[in-house]
């Protein structure tokens, strides 16, 4: 029955996409013939050009159209211009949540359910909301602290959403699925591991304790950076479905006007704002993935304050060094060493000639040599990087995905503060640091110690890594003389999940058809 509920769910959103235009907008040229033919066919479905949004608004429009946990979605692909193309990337990164409050009787109700006190327990004062998301909206209240009444903002999980948004995966594994097995082009995207991805990144977003975590990993972290902090959590206050954090009094970064009028300096601003993304990037492994201007505020003391840290990205050592060495290996034209590095990380397969590869970096880089500085973009840079591996095989890998978009968000947040900002030389005093303590002699005594304390560890397990060789071996023995065999129990059940799959495929399909068919009746 799930996958029945998929498919219907599956016919709503190519309806709504129809209706809006959306399908219209696709360009033809690229799409087989059935795929043009069917696009005309739909083409009197769609709303007449005066009710239809502009093209670049059509897909934002059907999303907030299809609910919650398409906002949700659409904003996900927004950071995946790898999988849903440039275009759509930013026809998506305009999408807000604009979505509807919800009671306050009900975000009460959520309050005392998640921590097991009542409101006026909690908070001396809990006042109307201020701001809906799809996932959340925000409270301003008042608490009782030994200093006196404080002022917090409350973020309140929107009722049923998780149930919704686990409805609706249903059918955004459907889509993955059909997409990974008919379309070969899209294999090395590896859609159904995107939305396994989406699926995990908005459980994490729902329960707003590890929100919170996030929020106090990152303060613990830049507590001693220059220009920069995040919201302080009210613990007490906070569980699986509320998050209290301090209230953050300032101008957002958008309001340029604003900005100016509170005698904050922009260019300095723009500095600290880069500075401190790559520091949190480069030094830490973990970074605010959605530090769009809305999500940033600078307070009267002139600190830059990021607030909404549903979405954090997090990088390895070795990503680090990865990004780090590319960003090295373009500044000093050393073309090789960066196609070396993608070899090195297993991020391009062996196969392919690292000399040719060497050839399209080199492509990427000369261009940007001569510019100004200030016109040169890392985040375009990047963008082309990404291109180029798609040539040679690369499949994507989401962690580096996020943080480059991330850092393209984060460029123009920069440059609209200073037009004439200079990306490299603001990055320099982190970047080169950061390459001269771990790409120098530093990183040789630093690996020595990873490699002891990986070697101890390993000491560690070796009795029990002997008695599962042991006991594999003896099975292994044991299939080469018997064969491998099923049990009657599995052998019967792997039967019925066919025949179950089967049946209610064909059925999902013939509703499919009965559903179109009258909807075409009804519009005739």
């Amino acid at each position: 029955m799930s996958t029945l509920g998929a498919y219907f769910r599956l016919a709503r959103v190519g309806w709504v996409l129809v209706r809006e235009g959306v399908v219209l907008a696709l360009p033809s040229d690229d799409l087989p013939a059935p795929a043009q033919l069917l696009k005309a066919l739909l083409k009197p479905f769609a709303r007449s050009k005066a009710k239809r949004a502009q093209r670049s608004d059509r897909l934002a429009v059907a999303v907030e159209r299809l609910g919650p946990s398409y906002v949700k979605m659409g904003q996900f692909l927004a950071t995946r211009p790898d999988v849903v193309g440039a275009d759509f990337a930013d026809d998506l990164a305009s999408l807000q949540d604009r979505m509807a409050f919800f009671p306050a009787v009900a975000a009460k109700a959520n309050i005392e359910g998640s921590l097991g006190r009542s409101v006026s327990d909690l908070y001396r004062e809990f006042g109307d909301p201020i701001a809906a998301a799809s996932i959340a909206q925000v409270h301003p209240a008042m608490v009782d602290t030994p200093k006196g009444p404080r002022k917090v903002a409350v973020k309140v999980i929107r009722p049923g959403v998780r149930q919704r948004f686990q409805n609706d995966l249903e059918a955004m594994y459907l889509i993955a699925d059909l997409q990974q097995r008919f379309v070969r082009s899209a294999r090395r995207l590896r859609p159904v591991e995107v939305t396994r991805t989406l699926e995990q990144t908005t459980k994490i977003e729902m329960d707003l304790r590890l929100e919170a975590a996030a929020l106090s990993e990152l303060a613990e972290n830049t507590k001693d950076d220059p220009g920069f902090r995040v919201p302080e959590v009210d613990w007490e206050r906070t569980g699986r479905d509320v998050v209290t954090m301090e209230w953050i009094d300032g101008v957002k970064m958008s309001d340029i006007e604003g900005l100016k009028a509170a005698g904050h300096d922009l260019n300095k601003l723009a500095d600290t704002l880069i500075q401190s993304f790559l520091r949190h990037t480069l030094r830490d492994g973990f970074f605010h993935a959605d530090m769009h201007p809305g999500n940033l505020f600078v307070d009267a003391e002139g600190e830059i304050v990021a607030v909404d840290m549903g979405i954090a990205g997090r990088l390895g050592k070795k990503e680090r060094r990865f990004l780090a060495e590319i960003l090295y290996g373009f500044i000093t034209r050393d073309y090789m060493r960066v196609a070396e590095v993608h070899f090195e990380a297993g991020y391009v397969p062996g196969h392919h000639d690292i000399a040719s590869f060497a050839q399209a970096i080199r492509a990427i880089g000369e261009p940007i040599h001569g510019q100004p500085a200030e016109t040169i973009s890392m985040g375009k840079l990047l963008t082309l990087l990404f291109e180029v591996t798609e040539l040679f095989d690369m499949e994507t890998r989401p962690e580096l995905v996020m943080l480059q978009k991330t850092m393209v968000v984060v460029e123009g947040v920069s440059r609209m503060l200073n037009p004439r900002f200079n990306m490299w030389k603001a990055a320099d005093p982190v970047v080169g640091g950061w390459i001269r303590d771990n790409l120098g002699p530093k990183r040789i005594v630093t690996d020595l110690k990873d490699g002891v304390k990986a070697a101890l560890k390993l000491a560690e397990a070796a009795p029990e890594i002997a008695a599962k060789t042991e006991k594999l071996h003896s099975e292994l023995m044991y299939m080469s003389e018997n064969g491998l065999r099923f049990d009657a129990q599995t052998a019967e059940a792997i039967g019925k999940a066919e025949a179950r799959h089967t049946k209610w495929g064909r059925a999902a399909l013939w509703v499919i058809a009965l559903t179109l068919l009258y909807i075409a009746i009804r519009i005739s």
